[in-house]
């Protein structure tokens, strides 16, 4: 390789934004560049504890269930400490809320900043013994109270968040993130240990037909999400069924391809199974800087936007239905005919 050629290679990464580089130039806040700089070290740390999970001996079960419910891993607990330990240690967060947590974790006034935040540590960590793609999801809202903090402080509605992501380990480490002006990709690069500015998400311009949804509760579903169902699986170019079970890859294909990913409430879970604080939310933030659409479908005896619901407790949950407009448009239209 000639000089030359090689000055230019490294022109070209410098080049490249880092997440931190990123974060200062988009929000011009340091307090959120502080906070993201932790949220990206104890993803890392996640990314490395998930690739060594073999031979760590964290693979099973931790012998215990966590606030909603699910029976917690070993790299749940882990997880949990390493998220907890990074963003309260920041100095910027004033309230945490894990879903491996029963109550929010209130930090000491001398470690109080602004932010609060709201996470799924491991997100799909059913899966993780078999290797499957998990990940960490997250919500961002600045506090309103003065003071000591409150729930009241979290339990709000989307649309007052000011950060939202995800980083997803599978074959590559992926960190994905939004600031309200679009939705941005980084990618784990292991050679310099920082995540790199790999483009801007969107949904395509002509998206794939894909249906993603647990099929498995196809009988506890009510009869329009059976027929949005059927309706994808009919015709003489029926769409492709995916779906993963790891809601960060489910939704980071959704917006990458295009389709429609759901989770409706059913018979067994009437307000559905995921979490609006620390999946609903973020998730449809993202989706909707995306160019995409994010609804509850029939919810509280109305449909809405996933982003203006309010939980009513941390662990709240609400049912889900997210994709590109075409399709998530095709779902809805069942229940407006009705």
């Amino acid at each position: 390789m000639s000089s030359s050629k090689a000055v230019e290679d490294v022109e070209a990464e410098v080049d490249k934004y880092t997440l931190s580089a990123f974060i200062i130039s988009h929000t011009k806040d340091k307090e959120m560049t502080i906070m993201m700089n932790a949220m990206q070290l104890a993803c890392k740390l996640i990314a490395r504890a998930v690739r060594k999970a073999g031979v760590a001996n964290l693979y099973g079960l931790h012998g215990s269930a966590n606030a909603s419910g699910d029976d917690v891993k070993k790299l749940d607990v882990l997880s949990n400490d390493i998220m907890i330990n990074a963003l309260r240690n920041s100095g910027m967060c004033a309230l945490l809320v894990s879903e491996e947590e029963e109550k929010p974790i209130i930090i000491p006034e001398e470690l109080r900043g602004k932010y609060c935040l709201a996470f799924d540590p491991l997100d799909g960590s059913s899966n993780i013994d078999c290797n499957v793609s998990t990940g960490t999801i997250f919500s961002v809202f600045e506090r309103k109270s003065t003071g000591e903090p409150t729930v009241d402080d979290i339990l709000r509605p989307g649309t007052d968040m000011v950060a939202a992501g995800y980083c997803m380990y599978g074959s590559a480490t992926d960190f994905v993130v939004t600031f309200g002006n679009g939705v941005h990709r980084f990618t784990l690069d292991d050679s310099v240990g920082e995540f790199i500015h790999f483009g801007e998400m969107k949904f395509p311009a002509k998206n794939k037909t894909i249906y993603s949804c647990n099929e498995g509760n196809f009988t506890l579903w009510d009869d329009k999400i059976q027929k949005a169902t059927e309706m994808f699986k009919a015709g003489p170019k029926p769409y492709s069924a995916r779906y993963v079970g790891s809601m960060v890859s489910d939704v980071h294909r959704t917006i990458l391809y295009g389709g429609v990913f759901y989770y409706p409430a059913d018979k067994k879970s009437t307000k559905g199974k995921l979490r609006v604080l620390y999946e609903g939310l973020p998730m449809a933030l993202l989706t909707e800087q995306a160019g995409g659409l994010a609804n509850t479908g029939m919810f509280k005896g109305k449909l809405g936007r996933i982003m203006e619901v309010i939980p009513e407790t941390i662990h709240d949950r609400c049912p889900i239905i997210m994709g590109c407009e075409r399709d998530v448009e095709k779902v809805l239209a069942f229940y407006k005919e009705g």
